[in-house]
């Protein structure tokens, strides 16, 4: 049978099926089973057609809107919040999880990472080589220009204030770091800001900054300002270092001067305090001195007043001892010599008995033995008498 046949497709031995009996024993299969009766309607002139058509129809809005309601399900992660937009306008912050919001066009919503870190670059973009001047060039409270470039990091904290307080985020942040900063270094000087003084110029900035997003309800957490680099202008950098060399020397002399100073002051406040003890101490020793001499001439005095020619006569024999005892030699005047001299070699005798005095005191020996001459001795011998007849006539 050929495919052009009018018969073909009536007769099902050996030929294909027939597709409009297929679709019709179909669609009454299917309003079987949801309690419907196929058969009156598929005795009408086409009516078998109609009502498939129908429940075709159904059946795909039926689907479509269970597709639409399960197109609200949505998932937040821990990092994240979900901000539920209904006709444009925010309605609730959903917090992580599984969620589910009126489908679109009625409800939407916006997921927010609020544990990004993320970063503003003020004076510099990318590299602290290519400088934006405009943003780092400030001037300082002695009037002096700086060259500040410096990153700022910022989290999330209020998602929403986040998506509808702000047009430009980023931006903002920029530009309110650059606002603090400004402000921070205005009222500083330059040597602060570029050494001793960065750490509280970045914590100060970092505050300020905090204060103008949270007046704006930017919804804007400023986590970290990092100094990039602080340096004055390049077209004064020879100068400044110039100037920063001679600030060294400055302070390199002032502290060698100060080393000298705390070196010698010291020392002379010593030599002072030594100075000063041995006045005082000579001071002390004079007023002794002199109140045992007025003491002694009185006692003295007293004496003498008793017994003048006595007291005279042990008066002189005291001196001579004084000066005698400091003497090495002695030249002794004999009455009764005929105008001689007598050598008494008390130096030589002093140092033996110094000598003797270190060591174990020898057995006495002849003057022989001694080294010295009996001719020198001899006199010495009859001088030692003389005096001591003379103190005996005296007493």
């Amino acid at each position: 049978m050929g495919l052009n046949d009018p018969q073909w497709g009536k007769n099902n031995n050996g030929g294909p099926p027939d597709l409009e009996e297929v679709v019709r024993n179909l669609n009454r299969k299917i309003e079987s089973m949801f309690g419907r009766s196929g058969g009156g309607s598929a005795n009408k002139p086409g009516g078998g057609t109609g009502g498939g058509f129908r429940f075709n129809l159904g059946l795909i809005v039926l689907i479509a809107a269970l597709v639409w309601l399960a197109s609200g399900f949505y998932i937040v992660d821990a990092s994240q919040r979900g901000v539920v937009l209904r006709f444009g306008k925010l309605i609730e912050t959903t917090e992580p999880g599984p969620r589910w919001h009126l489908p679109y066009p009625v409800e939407s919503v916006e997921v927010v990472n609020i544990s990004q870190v993320r970063t503003v670059e003020v004076g510099y973009r990318e590299n602290v080589k290519n400088k934006m001047l405009k943003e780092s060039l400030m001037l300082t409270d002695d009037e002096n220009i700086i060259d500040i470039q410096f990153a700022v990091q910022y989290f999330l904290k209020d998602p929403g204030a986040y998506l509808f307080n702000n047009r430009a985020p980023d931006e903002n942040v920029r530009q309110s770091a650059e606002t603090a900063i400004r402000e921070v270094v205005g009222r500083s000087k330059m040597d602060f800001v570029l050494y001793e003084g960065r750490e509280q110029i970045a914590a100060e900035t970092t505050q300020l900054m905090q204060d103008i997003l949270d007046r704006y309800q930017s919804g804007i957490l400023v986590s970290k300002l990092t100094m990039q680099n602080a340096q004055p202008p390049e077209q004064v950098q020879a100068a400044f270092d110039d100037a920063v060399k001679a600030g060294q020397d400055r302070e390199r002399q002032k502290n060698e001067g100060q080393s000298y100073a705390n070196d010698v002051i010291p020392k002379a406040k010593g030599a002072a305090a030594r100075l000063m003890e041995e006045a005082a101490g000579y001071k002390q020793s004079v007023i002794a001195n002199a109140e045992g001499d007025a003491s002694r001439f009185k006692q003295i005095l007293a004496e003498y007043k008793k017994a003048p020619q006595v007291t005279r006569e042990r008066m002189y024999l005291d001196m001579m001892q004084q000066i005698m005892s400091s003497s090495s030699k002695v030249m002794i005047d004999q009455k009764n010599s005929n105008g001689s001299l007598l050598y008494l070699p008390l130096d030589k005798l002093m140092q033996r008995t110094e000598a003797g005095n270190g060591a174990a005191t020898p057995a006495p020996r002849p003057p022989e033995q001694a080294g010295l001459p009996a001719s020198e001795f001899a006199p010495a011998t009859r001088a030692r008498e003389l005096l001591l007849g003379r103190e005996r006539e005296a007493r």
